[in-house]
């Protein structure tokens, strides 16, 4: 651990401290007058941000050190890579396109002036792009060389039995297997930079336009894996059909979504007691790999929940590398989700490995383009992006509805 870390983690450890005092002196105010004082709510609106602040803060100093550095076996030898950056360096600096078996960069051989950006390159914008999207990091990722990928799933149906040694084996039930094609979409970016910068010799092309790619598929991406309509992109987990049903009971396809019985609210009696109610709605199996997704808002109502004896549901990750937890599972902070309102799908407990499946169609393409916004040099990027549930028992929903 790092003394920055190290640092970030205590600076966090007596923010939640203060944070505990604070919502503590709001609940007796509550007690003792019916409200709080608007002051108090001021402040513990205040340390919420903090705290978000901070979380943020640790977690991407965790997740820096923690991240490996590139892959030293690549295709090819030294020379071949080394020229094959040079390349790539003078192609995206001045548009030159020589002196290179095109072969090596490019998916075909056109005169379009679009090339495969380089192995190393692509592996930095996936590794940002794991730091930036929330579903990516979690979501089960597949490399795809074709434009579809299908998925075979057991959705029950064979049966067995115990018999005696000389007993007749009758034939058992043959398994019912549903086909899941996530839907394929393309995805691109057009950064850009001045000439001038790209003349730059200190200015280092590559981590740029890796952390402005990351940037910008980032937001796309992960908005389409939450709420993505399936059409020209891939299908959210928020877009399928819900169903108050449990597992083995739904139709196959359908998520359970758990009700909190108030329109656009939490229970009055007891609102945590939904949130046991949808871990435990979830198989057993899927559990120990199971987290928490919601957003800023809902996070800070969530923070102030006690259980019965007076202590916080919600936990700061106090040691290096320890996620915050509530009720002991994981919290992922994702923008995407919707704020809490009537009928909204504003929290998912999810196993998302399981659940969820990201296609990335293989090669990354860019096209240099320095004529259409003059004295701007734009890099126009795709690559082609899919996504679905591809197991809807690994994932509960909880709705604000009656």
């Amino acid at each position: 651990m790092t003394l920055e870390t190290k640092e970030a983690l205590e600076n966090l450890t007596r923010s939640f401290e203060t944070f505990k005092s604070a919502n503590d002196e709001r609940l007796a105010e509550i007690e003792a007058k019916g409200q709080a004082d608007i002051v108090t709510e001021e402040k513990l609106d205040r340390l919420n941000k903090e705290l978000d602040r901070l979380s943020q803060q640790a977690n991407g100093l965790q997740a820096a050190s923690a991240r490996p550095g590139l892959s030293a076996k690549q295709d090819g030898d030294a020379a071949s890579l080394e020229q094959k950056r040079r390349f790539f360096d003078g192609f995206i600096r001045k548009g030159q396109e020589a002196s290179l078996d095109k072969k090596a960069l490019s998916t075909t051989v056109n005169a379009d002036g679009g090339f495969a950006v380089p192995v190393e390159l692509d592996q930095q914008i996936e590794k940002r792009l794991r730091d930036l999207s929330p579903v990516r990091a979690e979501a089960n990722v597949v490399a795809i060389g074709s434009s579809k990928y299908k998925k075979l799933v057991n959705v029950g149906g064979i049966t067995s039995g115990w018999i005696s040694e000389t007993g007749a084996r009758l034939e058992t039930s043959t398994p019912t297997l549903q086909e899941i094609i996530p839907p394929l979409g393309e995805i691109y970016a057009n950064p850009a930079a001045t000439q001038a910068m790209l003349d730059d010799a200190n200015f280092n092309v590559e981590n740029w336009l890796s952390e402005e790619l990351a940037e910008e598929f980032s937001f796309q991406e992960n908005s389409a894996f939450v709420n993505g309509t399936g059409v020209n992109k891939p299908k959210g987990f928020l877009q399928y059909t819900t169903s108050t049903a449990a597992d083995g009971t739904r139709l196959f396809g359908e998520i359970q979504a758990l009700k909190t019985g108030v329109a656009g609210d939490w229970a009055a009696s007891d609102p945590s007691d939904i949130l046991v109610d949808i871990i435990h709605a979830m198989k057993a199996g899927y559990r120990p790999q199971a987290k928490f997704y919601m957003n800023t808002g809902l996070l800070s109502e969530i923070r102030k929940f006690k259980d019965a004896n007076g202590d916080y549901l919600w936990r700061p990750g106090m040691e290096n590398g320890a996620p915050a937890t509530l009720l002991g599972y994981p919290v992922v902070e994702v923008a995407d989700m919707p704020v809490k309102a009537a009928s909204s799908l504003s929290l998912a407990f999810a196993n998302m490995k399981r659940a969820y499946t990201i296609t990335d169609r293989m090669d990354t393409r860019i096209l240099r383009d320095p004529f259409t916004n003059k004295p701007y040099v734009h890099f126009y990027t795709t690559k082609r992006v899919g996504g679905a549930v591809t197991n809807d028992q690994a994932i509960k929903l909880l709705q604000f509805a009656l």
